[in-house]
């Protein structure tokens, strides 16, 4: 049995860079990240993954074709399979992502942003 406690400090500090997830556990199918945000992600959706966001530091923006809802620290959203959306932040945001082990960061869009291949930390 591999049984080990995650500081969560710790782990954010090991990567500066924004928008690449770094896998810092596995549960039942899902994959525990941590990330870094700046600035403006890409519009995109997951057709079979919900997501969830958990700010740790900071807030973050999270922008819907028809909405837009802050996230502030210790606040977390859930974003449904097939729905669109788009992450947006002024400043530094450190988040923690729930999402099954099959999803692509960028969903339907491949570009700059895309994240094939996470790190584990």
């Amino acid at each position: 049995m591999n049984l080990k406690k995650v500081n969560i400090s710790e782990k954010l500090a090991l990567f500066s860079e924004y928008w690449n997830p770094k896998i810092v556990g596995e549960l039942n199918g899902q994959q525990v990240k941590l990330a870094k945000f700046k600035g403006e992600f890409v519009r995109h959706k997951h057709e079979n993954e919900d997501e969830m966001f958990y700010v740790l530091k900071g807030k973050f923006n999270m922008e819907f074709r028809d909405r837009t809802i802050e996230v502030k620290e210790g606040e977390f959203i859930i974003v449904p399979k097939g729905v669109e959306h788009k992450p947006v932040s002024k400043e530094e945001v450190h988040v923690m992502l729930f999402e099954p082990e099959t999803i692509l960061n960028t969903g339907d869009k491949k570009n700059d942003f895309t994240k094939e291949d996470l790190e584990i930390i």
